[in-house]
């Protein structure tokens, strides 16, 4: 346990953690030089295309006679859930900025999430071999943030390894290894569990907290845990505490970062439990896994995920809705923070709504649905939770805009708020602050964050963050400006239901909630945008923007025409004006009973901000 340190890399997106990650694993020797690609640890597809980090990847190293377990996390702020459940399993984490940014709103937000965890912070400088670093100027941020010396900052640069060594040595010496005692003194995480009278050795009981699974079609369930006390070997009695499943260990081992079969885990470990288990929903992040008929205490688990937004996912086949429902039972399994429940349209059939933590996560969701499964998906407009309370005093709570009620039913609605954290350079004030005004925002606190680069404490509704708003913010300051949001309290909203009709018909897909100084813009853009990507029908089709009970924006898509007389030569004129009029009567009995067929790339594209 004293040759033991579990440690994270913790950074806002984009400041180079997956590079730094492959210099350790070179370091180190854990994967042969001929093995060795850009990102490593980035194993899914989508990380490797986009050059983010979705899925925290733990990784098991030796270095020097000591074993290093590293979890990768994510950066960007729609999977701090990721991170926050990797910090629980670690005592230490390196806090990397990149010398040529310095310290951005998404690095407050895991710092905070570090200290709540009572980890050791190594703070550290990466990119220091850029043109464009600032190695001075970034010290000091990191200085005042941590209140250190600069002198404890470590210097270092994934791309040619420059410092590399000289972390990893500080990791070994910073960050303490596993403690000895109960697991609740083993992980601050852990404090406000119950005491527990064991203590961490060969002969205690195993307790280890699960912090990430995966399925297989030939393994079952595989848990991947951080082991506080006891041993866990192959062909244990083991048991979900929480779940209430008993099951027996196929196999343990470790991350080497593939998986690596070993003879037992010892505690203080991290490593992973193939359960055999193929049934879905019994095994849950959180949970603790101990010895079958155990009776010891539960491990204080993690907070349940609190979906930001919602948007329902519908086959474009209803043939495909057994499958869509395996597709996201199987993705829950490696994304604990989706949510999912059936739900049904008149229009579009049967579907699921899906609570997601952001536009990001709802993006990688149904870009792996589709992918992974092979499934063509209708993504209707995302939305958030409102509370609603209706003329006759009924309150309730509303996920989906197509069950939002009329406007002449409403009495009041609440919505969320967030607190945003924007930081951003000084010269670029004014235009935020006219983005700002734009989606509701009122800037609570402003400070002078270093030289040149101010903090913008900012309250807005979410439903306004929703709106495009990290997209513009980047546009209005050339890409230097950062965000990150808490959820605040639910306040007073004035807003009400856009529905776009196509041939008089709503279409649940395309209905928003947006704010009601605002129903017209909305209601004309949206009709608008319809307008130039709808293919065109075999009659005339009207477009509307419907609202606060009337008809805000209308365009008529003139329907295919055809020369039903191209066949036709010679003979009367009148030969050919019949057959004209047979073909305006078809289009008016069309016009009456024809509907209209959405194609799937008419719905993305809607989903899909200009």
């Amino acid at each position: 346990m004293h040759q033991i340190r579990n440690f994270s890399i913790i950074a806002h997106i984009d400041h180079g953690k997956s590079t730094l990650a492959d210099r350790f694993l070179e370091v180190t020797h854990t994967i042969e030089a001929r093995k060795m690609k850009e990102q490593v640890l980035d194993s899914m597809e989508l990380e490797r295309e986009r050059g983010i980090t979705i899925k925290m990847q733990p990784v098991r190293m030796e270095y020097k006679g000591y074993i290093l377990n590293l979890i990768d996390t994510p950066g960007h702020i729609d999977f701090s859930y990721e991170v926050s459940r990797a910090l629980t399993a670690v005592e230490g984490a390196i806090l990397l900025v990149d010398a040529t940014q310095g310290v951005q709103a998404q690095t407050l937000t895991t710092l905070r999430m570090a200290r709540e965890q009572g980890l050791i912070i190594i703070p550290a400088l990466s990119k220091i071999d850029s043109p464009l670093a600032n190695i001075a100027d970034v010290q000091g941020q990191v200085a005042r943030l941590l209140d250190i010396e600069e002198s404890e900052i470590l210097l270092c640069s994934g791309r040619s390894g420059a410092g590399v060594e000289a972390l990893l040595a500080a990791v070994i010496e910073r960050v303490p290894p596993p403690r000895e005692g109960s697991a609740e003194a083993a992980a601050p995480a852990l404090r406000a569990a119950k005491p527990s009278p064991t203590v961490a050795s060969a002969s205690a009981e195993p307790r280890a907290l699960i912090f990430d699974f995966q399925y297989s079609d030939h393994q079952g369930v595989i848990v991947f845990l951080r082991l506080f006390e006891g041993v866990l070997a192959k062909g244990d009695a083991l048991e979900f505490a929480i779940g209430e499943r008993r099951f027996t260990a196929l196999e343990v081992g470790t991350f080497s970062p593939a998986p690596k079969p070993a003879a037992k885990l010892v505690a203080g470990e991290i490593g992973y439990i193939v359960t055999g288990i193929k049934e879905p929903g019994l095994a849950r992040v959180g949970d603790t896994v101990r010895a079958a008929r155990s009776k010891t205490h539960i491990l204080a688990g993690y907070a349940e995920p609190k979906p930001v937004v919602w948007a329902s996912l519908y086959p474009e086949s209803q043939d495909d809705f057994t499958a869509l429902r395996q597709a996201l039972t199987r993705l829950r399994l490696s994304d604990s923070s989706l949510s999912f429940e059936e739900e049904s349209s008149g229009v579009l059939g049967r579907g699921f709504r899906c609570g997601l933590l952001g536009m990001l996560h709802l993006e990688i969701v149904t870009e792996r649905l589709r992918r992974e499964s092979n499934l063509s998906l209708v993504v209707t407009t995302p939305s958030i939770q409102y509370e609603v309370e209706t003329r006759d005093g009924k309150r309730r709570t509303v996920y989906s805009p197509s069950l939002f009620p009329d406007h002449g039913d409403v009495a009041k609605v609440w919505e969320p708020f967030v607190a945003a954290e924007i930081i951003l350079p000084a010269e670029y004030v004014g235009a935020i602050a006219t983005l700002l005004f734009e989606h509701e925002g009122v800037t609570e606190v402003t400070d002078n964050f270093s030289e040149g680069r101010m903090k913008l404490t900012v309250v807005m509704p979410l439903r306004e963050l929703m709106r495009n708003f990290f997209d513009k913010i980047k546009s209005a300051s050339s890409g230097y400006a950062s965000v990150s949001y808490q959820m605040r309290e639910m306040r007073l909203a004035h807003v009400v239901r856009l529905d776009i009709l196509v041939a008089d018909e709503p279409v649940p897909a395309f209905t928003r909630v947006v704010a009601e100084h605002r129903a017209y813009e909305e209601a004309e853009a949206a009709v608008e945008k319809l307008y130039g990507i709808l293919p065109r029908q075999m009659f005339t089709t009207k477009i509307q923007g419907q609202a606060l009970g009337r008809i805000l924006s209308s365009k008529t898509l003139s329907a295919l025409s055809k020369d039903v007389t191209q066949h036709m030569y010679g003979g009367d004129i009148t030969r050919k004006m019949k057959l004209r009029e047979k073909q305006k009567k078809g289009k008016k009995k069309m016009l009456g009973r024809g509907k209209v067929n959405i194609p799937e790339d008419v719905f993305l594209k809607m989903v899909k901000s200009d």
